[in-house]
């Protein structure tokens, strides 16, 4: 889905308020506390995080997930072990209602590629 705002704040705004906010919250604060110098702003009519127009980042509410966007996710996780049991596609990984997110290892795969992005490593597809 794709939002019409021009700041985070907007953003957070529109979004419904059930699960798929509550779960965007969490991906939001383990991004900020891993990387709490890094910029959150609006690129693509999503959450984008990054800097100097590069981006390690994209957070967006869909219609049955929330989507966290990086880019080549094998880049990231070449063996997928640290995405195990999340659905995913080649850059987006997808957290629906099911998935606990604290069951997961995503907060070792968003340092991993905090570091990658910091690095200059090219992580696009």
């Amino acid at each position: 889905m794709q939002y019409d705002v021009t700041t985070p704040k907007e953003y957070i705004e529109v979004i419904d308020d059930d699960w798929r906010k509550e779960k965007l919250l969490a991906l939001r604060v383990i991004i900020q506390k891993k990387a709490p110098d890094i910029f959150e702003g609006i690129h693509f009519k999503m959450l984008s995080y990054g800097g100097d127009n590069r981006f390690a980042f994209h957070l967006n509410v869909q219609r049955n997930y929330v989507s966290l966007y990086v880019g080549d996710i094998e880049k990231v996780d070449p063996d997928g072990e640290l995405l195990k049991g999340i659905n995913r596609g080649k850059g987006c990984i997808r957290f629906t209602k099911s998935v606990s997110i604290t069951e997961t290892r995503i907060e070792e795969f968003i340092e991993k590629a905090i570091d990658l992005w910091r690095q200059g490593a090219d992580l696009n597809c």
